[in-house]
């Protein structure tokens, strides 16, 4: 089960890290996107900081299950916000967002099943 785990949060966080890079580097797609959802440009690096806190506590929660399960919860939550956030902006693209939110339900309940 271990191998499970480490698999989805390894692969989870490394999405986590890419996409808290484009939006600190100010990704031309990203900003758009962000434009589009109406949230505010000197805001973005707050959602990179959550994205990048979420990777390493799920790396982190391969050795330490609380932490891991922890940080799995905190990134359901980032994606049931960032799903509420696309439908609020009539935007019907939350299949990235509803994917991700999936995964890290599997990464909460693998986590503590590999300890």
């Amino acid at each position: 089960m271990f191998i499970a785990a480490a698999v989805v949060s390894v692969l989870l966080a490394l999405v986590l890290l890419a996409s808290a890079a484009g939006k600190l580097s100010k990704n031309p797609q990203q900003v758009e996107n962000m434009r589009k959802l109406n949230f505010p440009a000197d805001k973005v690096w707050l959602l990179a900081a959550a994205e990048i806190a979420g990777a390493v506590g799920l790396v982190v929660g391969l050795f330490w299950w609380p932490i891991g399960v922890a940080a799995a919860i905190g990134v359901i939550a980032y994606f049931v916000g960032a799903v509420v956030v696309h439908l609020r902006a009539n935007d019907k693209e939350i299949a990235p967002a509803s994917v991700l939110l999936l995964v890290a339900a599997a990464a909460a309940v693998l986590v503590p099943l590999a300890a």
